[in-house]
C-alpha cells in the first residue's frame, strides 16, 4: 500500500469519531505542552544564571583569605588575614597566565548629594578592575593609575546610585559626600543587573582602593581580597595553579600545611551554579513527561477499542488480499497520527504557556527549537510504542473469525 493512501485511510478512520480522537489526543497535547513549558522555564533559569555569571567579568579569579583554625576550632572562611597588598603586586608580576590584577575592598556608607541621600556599597579597586569585570563606561572617564597612587577622591557611580541621587541631572563634575568626605564624580557605569545572589550590582560606587583604605577605613585594612583575570579561558586553571604556588611560597607554607587562602574561578562558579539549573530542568521535564506517558496509555486504550470495533473490516481487508504487515502498518499509522497531531497542538500550548509565565510571573523562559523537536519526536515515539500492541493484535486476527464477528 502506498504511504499517502495509508495516511488518508488513517485520517478517515480518526475523523469518523472526531470527539473520541480529540479526547485521546488531549493527553498528548497536555503532555507535550507541559514538557515544552517546563523545559522552557528550566532553560530560562539556566540562561539567566549563565548571564549573571558572565556579568562577573572575563576569565575571573577571586582570591580571598582562607579558613583559620584556632584551638582546633574552625573559625571559618575569610577569617585568615595573611593576604597582603604585596601579594597582589607579586601575582601581577610573577604569574605569566594572569593578565590583570586588582585589590578588591568593600565597605558600606551613606552618600549625600544636595538634599538627597542613599545607603550603598563603596568598592575600591584599580583601573584593571573595570577590564576584569568587563564593566563598560556609560559616561565620563575611568579613574587612572595616578588616582590610585595619590589616593584621589574621585568616584564612578553605578546606575542605581545615579538614579537615586541625580535622577535626570548630569552627575559629571558634581561633588558627593561619602561619610561626610567630598568625592568628585568622574564617570558613570553601564548597568550590570543582579548577581547570582539576587543583589543589585549597580547599587555601588567605585573609588580607588587606596582612597577607600586611607580615607574611609582609616588605613586599617586587615583583610585583603583580590580579583584577577587569566589571559584566556583556557589558561584559567594554569593561572589558578601559578597563584597557588606563588602564595604558598610567599606565606612560607610547608607541604603539609593547608592553604591559608582560597581561589575561586569563574569556571568553578559556573559549573556549580549551572549544574543546579540543569538538574531542575531535568526534574521539571521528567515530571511533565509523565503526562505524555498517560497520554500514550490513552492512545493504546482507544486503539484497542478501535480494533474491536473494526474486526469485521479487518477480516474483509484480509479476505481481499491485505497482508499482515498492511494491517499492522495501518493501525500503527493511526496511532502515530494521534501522537504527532497531538504533539503539534501541544507545541502551541507549550509556547503559549511559556509566554504567559514570562509575562505574568516575570520568570525568564527560553523555548528552544531542540525542546520542540524533542517533544514532538517523543510524542511520535509514544504513538509507536503504545500503538504497536493494538496494531499487532489487529494484524494477528484470523480472517475467517473476523468475518464472522458481529
Amino acid at each position: 500500500m502506498r504511504f499517502f493512501e495509508i495516511l488518508r485511510i488513517a485520517f478517515d478512520a480518526l475523523l469518523r469519531n472526531k470527539m473520541r480522537s480529540l479526547l485521546t489526543m488531549l493527553g498528548i497535547i497536555i503532555g507535550v505542552g507541559a514538557v515544552i513549558a517546563m523545559v522552557a522555564i528550566g532553560q530560562g533559569a539556566q540562561t539567566s544564571v549563565e548571564a549573571q555569571i558572565n556579568s562577573l567579568g572575563t576569565n575571573v579569579l577571586l582570591i580571598f583569605p582562607g579558613n583559620t583554625t584556632r584551638g582546633g576550632v574552625s573559625v571559618g572562611a575569610g577569617s585568615n588575614t595573611t593576604l597582603t597588598e604585596d601579594d597582589a603586586k607579586a601575582i601581577k608580576e610573577q604569574c605569566p597566565a594572569v593578565s590583570l590584577m586588582s585589590p578588591l575592598m568593600r565597605t558600606n556608607g551613606q552618600v549625600v548629594f544636595g538634599n538627597l541621600n542613599w545607603g550603598t556599597t563603596i568598592q575600591g579597586g584599580t583601573v584593571d578592575y573595570f577590564s576584569i569585570r568587563d564593566w563598560r563606561l556609560d559616561d565620563g572617564e575611568l579613574m587612572s593609575d595616578q588616582d590610585v597612587r595619590a589616593a584621589t577622591k574621585v568616584c564612578l557611580l553605578g546606575q542605581t546610585v545615579l538614579q537615586q541621587l541625580f535622577e535626570n541631572s548630569n552627575p559629571l563634575g558634581q561633588t558627593i559626600r561619602i561619610r561626610n568626605i567630598p568625592f568628585k564624580v568622574i564617570g558613570t557605569l553601564k548597568s550590570k543587573g543582579q548577581n547570582m545572589m539576587g543583589q543589585d550590582q549597580d547599587d555601588v560606587i567605585i573609588i580607588p582602593y587606596t582612597t577607600l583604605q586611607k580615607r574611609l577605613m582609616g588605613n586599617n585594612t586587615r583583610e585583603w581580597r583580590f580579583i584577577a583575570s587569566a589571559k584566556s579561558r583556557e589558561q584559567i586553571t594554569e593561572a589558578q595553579t601559578q597563584i597557588t604556588e606563588l602564595l604558598r611560597v610567599r606565606h612560607k607554607l610547608s607541604p603539609m600545611d593547608e592553604n591559608d587562602f582560597t581561589i575561586r574561578t569563574q569556571t568553578e562558579i559556573a559549573e556549580a551554579s549551572t549544574s543546579t539549573s540543569k538538574i531542575m530542568t531535568m526534574l521539571l521535564g521528567s515530571i511533565a513527561g509523565v503526562s505524555l506517558i498517560v497520554g500514550g496509555i490513552g492512545i493504546m486504550n482507544i486503539m484497542l477499542v478501535s480494533v474491536t470495533e473494526r474486526t469485521r473490516e479487518i477480516g474483509i481487508r484480509k479476505a481481499i488480499g491485505a497482508r499482515r504487515g498492511d494491517i499492522l502498518l495501518q493501525f500503527l499509522t493511526e496511532a502515530i497520527v494521534l501522537g504527532v497531531v497531538g504533539g503539534i497542538f501541544g507545541i502551541g500550548l507549550g509556547v503559549g504557556a511559556s509566554n504567559l509565565v514570562a509575562k505574568f510571573a516575570q520568570w525568564p523562559v527560553f523555548v528552544s527549537t531542540a525542546s520542540i523537536i524533542l517533544a514532538v519526536g517523543f510524542s511520535a515515539a509514544v504513538g509507536i510504542f503504545f500503538g504497536f500492541y493494538p496494531a499487532r493484535k489487529a494484524a494477528g486476527l484470523n480472517p475467517i473469525e473476523a468475518l464472522r464477528y458481529e
